[in-house]
């Protein structure tokens, strides 16, 4: 078919015809001066606070300054590829991180890129790094729990669903061994899990994903991981990054659980960040908004009313302690914002008391709101019995003649630590938990020798579960101890005590 020459310059002259010049507006800034992880920049006079710019390579950054003459952004990224003079555009989209069901099962950086070799995240959600907390009337009371699977925390501290329990320790105590339990036992819940790795070990991270994957947690759960060598701004923003992933689930109607691991560390790079863009320091060199910083992190987490879908976002941040001291900035500052603090004693964990759990100034706001009844009933006496315990255990250490009643409540107390002690990754069922402990507080322990109490709780649970399995499937579906549960649990006590071998 051959062209004809007519036709086409008919066709070129529409085109001339239609066409407009049209003169596009780009708002663009170049760098002043860059270094440690900061540019300043001249132009961009219109930028907004937060809102991501881009740098030549694709490089992104973080406004956070916004000065007279020039704007201070942090670089995600490495700060080697920008030189002086370069040219930076912005998006005009302030932070946002994807989020939805395909990060469930993901490891992803703070800004929602992959980082297990699985191929993109394939979501056309987002949500912004700095959300509105709800308010007032958008909240409910938190009354539902949120069961961890480590009976020394079910039974005397109790976390609810919607609440901020405050994990605090010195390094190597057992901090995250408890948020790693608290996520393997929302198997079979519908509580979906997010785990914000700031500043550990790219070894640790990994660590912690193959033991969730070989408990089958990672079904439920995403890890947003900055670790040590990331830049001071991904560890900044990863706890609001973790934070904007668990409110889809909580504006959905859902529930999530969220563990900062740990906020000391995303302290510290934010002071980082404020020294370098020349913010006046405060108290420990940290900037004055650093209680914002986290407040606003923290507040986030509600359990919200009925009319609004009853979801909720529960908030375990854990902060390290330097020397035992609670009363150090940060310290501070999280546990007067958080509805409770878990406080764990490297004194306890050294003498194998594990969970190394300090019940004298560990607290839960929330308390018996958050317990079933059958826990409640148990535990009540649990916590003082162990408070008396320590009391009169500093007083028998002078050796002095006692009576019998103290005797009593000594083998009592010494009994109850011990069954209190739980392995890592074995969390329990709210059943299992409730008969071994009923059976402590009962006096059914206190003629065993402490060395074969382990012995004694393996063997009964599964005695228990063979002989009389509804004792556990009642507990675990009413979630009350009735006359009749109560009856069969001195039954199924008193027949294993008969067969049971020290």
């Amino acid at each position: 078919m051959g062209l004809n020459p007519e036709e086409v310059s008919s066709v070129i002259q529409k085109e001339i015809g239609k066409y407009e010049a049209k003169l596009e507006m780009e708002s663009v800034g170049t760098v002043l001066q860059v270094g440690d992880g900061i540019a300043r920049i001249w132009g961009l006079e219109d930028v907004m606070m937060s809102e991501l710019v881009v740098f030549p390579g694709d490089i992104t950054g973080l406004v956070l300054n916004l000065e007279a003459d020039n704007v201070g952004v942090a670089i995600f990224g490495s700060d080697r590829l920008i030189k002086e003079g370069d040219t930076v555009k912005r998006t005009g989209k302030v932070a946002q991180v994807p989020v939805g069901d395909a990060l469930i099962g993901r490891v992803v950086n703070p800004i929602g890129e992959p980082l297990d070799g699985k191929g993109p995240v394939v979501t056309d959600k987002h949500r912004l790094l700095e959300g509105i907390a709800p308010n007032v009337v958008q909240r409910q009371p938190v009354k539902e729990p949120m069961m961890t699977g480590l009976k020394a925390i079910d039974s005397m501290i109790p976390i609810g669903r919607g609440q901020r329990e405050l994990i605090i320790g010195d390094r190597q105590t057992g901090k995250t061994a408890i948020a790693i339990d608290a996520i393997i036992n929302q198997k079979d819940t519908d509580v979906f899990c997010i785990y914000v790795a700031i500043g550990q070990k790219a070894s640790s991270v990994a660590r912690v994903v193959e033991i969730l994957e070989q408990h089958g947690a990672m079904e439920y759960t995403t890890v947003v991981c900055a670790t040590a060598n990331d830049p001071a701004p991904m560890q900044y923003i990863a706890p609001y990054a973790g934070c904007a992933m668990g409110e889809e689930f909580l504006y959905t109607g859902r529930h999530a659980l969220v563990i900062y691991d740990d906020l000391s560390k995303q302290a510290q790079s934010y002071r980082q960040l404020s020294l370098l863009l020349r913010r006046p320091p405060g108290r420990e060199a940290y900037p004055g908004d650093i209680f914002y910083c986290h407040s606003r992190l923290l507040e986030r987490a509600a359990k919200l009313s009925d009319e609004e879908g009853g979801g909720s976002l529960t908030a375990l941040p854990i902060i390290e302690t330097q020397a035992s001291d609670v009363s150090a900035y940060i310290p501070t500052n999280v546990i007067s914002i958080t509805d409770g603090q878990i406080y764990l004693l490297p004194d306890l964990f050294f003498a194998g008391v594990r969970p190394a759990i300090d019940v004298g100034i560990s607290v839960s706001r929330v308390g018996g709101n958050a317990q079933t009844k059958a826990m409640k009933k148990i535990a009540g006496s649990l916590r003082l019995d162990l408070a008396q315990y320590r009391e009169l255990a500093a007083f028998a250490q002078f050796g002095s003649d006692m009576d019998a009643a103290t005797k009593k409540q000594l083998t009592r107390g010494e009994r109850m630590v011990e069954i209190l002690k739980q392995g890592q990754y074995v969390p329990q069922s709210l059943g299992r938990q409730v008969t071994i402990i009923w059976a402590a507080a009962n006096g059914y322990l206190d003629d065993l020798d402490l060395s074969v109490l382990e012995k004694f709780e393996i063997e009964f649970l599964a005695f228990v579960e063979k002989e009389f399995l509804d004792i556990f499937h009642v507990i675990d579906k009413e979630k009350v101890i009735s006359d009749d549960t109560d009856k069969k649990l001195h039954d199924a006590v008193k027949k294993f005590k008969e067969q049971f071998k020290a």
